[in-house]
């Protein structure tokens, strides 16, 4: 986990300036700025666009009743796009403008429900059933879940 929080913070950013530095050197210094502004501005909008759709989605499938686990995935795909959008950078804007296409989003939903069903069969992941009526207050109802009883120190 300490390798790709380092990873994160640290690799990334640094591939950010040296892309940022080569574009600056190729383009000038005002465009680059100008660039990086365009990127953000477009990718907020587009986030926004699209946000609102997957809105309409999941209000439309909970009205038929059907939960709507494919729009909310939708929508977390296109959060972290916003976000990487809103974060100046060529990497950034590039994963950013990604998750906003449809047909990279369904392979990142498909990539990431493969990796969490694989995580539910090796036991990293859990799932406990809820079966619903109403609240009554019995120890047979409790569910204690301690994680030191789930990972491998």
């Amino acid at each position: 986990m300490l390798a790709r929080l380092l990873l994160l913070f640290i690799l990334i950013p640094t591939i950010e300036l040296i892309l940022l530095i080569e574009i600056g050197q190729l383009i000038g210094t005002l465009p680059t700025i100008a660039l990086i502004i365009f990127t953000g501005i477009l990718g907020a909008f587009l986030a926004r666009r699209q946000g609102v759709q997957v809105l309409t989605r999941i209000r439309a499938e909970f009205q038929t009743g059907q939960l709507p686990a494919d729009p909310i995935f939708d929508g977390a795909i296109i959060l972290v796009a916003g976000a990487f959008l809103m974060t100046p950078g060529i990497l950034t804007d590039t994963l950013g403008f990604l998750c906003l296409i449809p047909a990279t989003r369904r392979a990142i939903k498909k990539a990431v429900w493969s990796r969490m069903e694989g995580a539910v069969r090796n036991g990293q992941i859990f799932t406990v059933a809820y079966r619903g009526g109403g609240y009554q207050d019995r120890s047979e109802d409790v569910i204690i879940i301690d994680q030191d009883d789930y990972t491998s120190a």
